[in-house]
């Protein structure tokens, strides 16, 4: 009976302090709600419902009341029923010191695996960069790889169906002829870390990519563990200046050890650690990613719009580079990261709001600078013929493209009230695979159609 209550107080504990993190609850509105959450626990365990099932539906009920509690409900229902039904024997729990444990060792590997090649005189520097390029995103996707089917408790079969995608990945990058100064090259390698990203989505949701939510996951997933990413960059950033700085008023140079050490290792070691992060500490980011999100929405907004109306306004079309053509490139990836992050953290349930309305801009907005690029790559085309750059940048266009123009469609019948939000859910994670098939194609038949130039 004691383990009961005290299961059902940190569930409590754990409603509230999701709760107390939304926006616009006082702090008398939270403490309510708790008293409406325990009354309806007390009813439903009196009518003979177990502690842990009681709250849930609980849950579930006054999720009608509010909104935080709605999106608490769906984002930890299916945690806590698999609690429910498979107990302390769930494969997936983990104890916080055995998962650190683990951690440190995948990225302290993928801090080896990245140092080993200098045992062959492959040295990070001059004169291997093409190793390295042809290889980099095998130093660490592979042990990500690992870590998040060991944490979903994936058999060895499994894993080793996994780990087959990248033994394949390293086969292709070096056997492939790839000329030196190429095209092909820099494609393959920019690409196959957005395919293999599928192999570590597979693993991140245990095999059940066929699952909407289950990828609708992955895509918050991997949203936070690009932020954490960015923060334990900066704070690597800081960290190498000072210590340049400390050993440079000893009058020593440490700059071979943080090219040589700290850099690569800590780079490869950033998405293990991040990675974990996000598993055990997601309340953090979920605060954090939701806020630059609508922070960053309305400004590229009022980017695009203040530029498509100022090509209308000088008659100046894109110049047609290359460096410009894959900035524009880089620009729609952001903004289709902004979609994707915005529908994930949103409340399917909630009604239409003005934050939709910036964001139905935003894909309108970016769909007409597409179709702009679309235009000044056909004409780069036409002039010049194709190239593996001008190929790769038609297809990525395209494929943007695509899915711009369905989103856009359907957040309009979702503004107009004629189709539910959870389509543009589904919509976006089921386009997921394209973008991995797309960089798939890049990766092994343009080499091949360019004859590896």
């Amino acid at each position: 009976m004691a383990a009961n209550t005290e299961a059902l107080e940190r569930h409590i504990a754990e409603w509230r302090a999701y709760v107390v993190r939304g926006r616009g609850m006082a702090g008398s509105d939270v403490e309510e709600l708790e008293d409406h959450l325990r009354d309806e626990i007390g009813a439903l365990t009196a009518s003979g419902l177990a502690a842990d099932e009681a709250f849930l539906v609980a849950v579930k009920r006054i999720g009608s009341l509010n909104a935080l509690s709605r999106e608490f409900a769906r984002e930890h229902s299916e945690r806590l029923w698999r609690q429910l039904v498979l107990g302390a024997d769930d494969p997936g729990g983990k104890s916080p010191r055995t998962e650190t444990a683990v951690v440190m060792v995948l990225a302290a590997a993928a801090a080896v695996a990245v140092r080993l090649p200098e045992l062959f005189g492959l040295g990070l520097g001059p004169g291997s960069e093409e190793f390295y390029a042809r290889n980099l995103s095998l130093f660490v996707l592979p042990f990500l790889t690992i870590y998040l089917a060991w944490k979903r408790g994936l058999g060895a079969a499994a894993l080793a169906r996994l780990l087959i995608a990248f033994a394949a990945a390293a086969v292709i990058m070096n056997l492939y002829p790839f000329q030196l100064q190429g095209q092909t090259l820099p494609l393959a390698a920019i690409h196959l870390p957005i395919a293999l990203w599928l192999a570590v989505g597979v693993a991140y949701t245990g095999f059940r990519w066929r699952e909407s939510s289950e990828r609708m996951h992955f895509i918050r997933f991997s949203g936070e563990l690009f932020i954490y990413y960015v923060l334990i960059a900066l704070g690597g950033a800081v960290l190498s200046l000072l210590t340049a700085g400390m050993f440079r008023a000893i009058g020593l140079d440490a700059e071979e050890l943080i090219s040589r050490w700290l850099l690569p290792c800590g780079a490869v070691g950033a998405v293990l650690v991040g990675a974990w992060l996000v598993e055990m500490k997601p309340g953090v980011i979920e605060n954090m990613a939701p806020v630059l999100t609508r922070v960053f929405t309305p400004l590229f907004v009022l980017v695009l719009v203040t530029f498509l109306a100022t090509m209308v306004w000088t008659g100046r079309g894109i110049v047609l580079e290359r460096e410009v053509l894959i900035g524009f490139d880089l620009l729609l990836v952001v903004v289709l990261g902004l979609l994707l992050y915005a529908v994930s953290a949103r409340d399917p349930l909630a009604p239409p709001g003005l934050f939709d309305r910036l964001q139905l801009t935003l894909v309108v907005s970016a769909l007409v600078v597409d179709a702009v690029a679309l235009a000044a790559i056909a004409a780069r085309i036409s002039g010049f013929g194709f190239t593996p750059n001008r190929t790769a940048a038609l297809g990525e266009n395209l494929v943007l493209l695509v899915n711009l123009a369905w989103s856009a469609w359907l957040y309009s019948r979702f503004l107009r009230g004629r189709a539910p939000f959870s389509a543009l859910e589904r919509w976006q994670t089921s386009y997921l695979p394209v973008y991995a098939v797309w960089a798939l194609a890049v990766v092994i038949v343009f080499p091949l159609v360019f004859g590896f130039a």
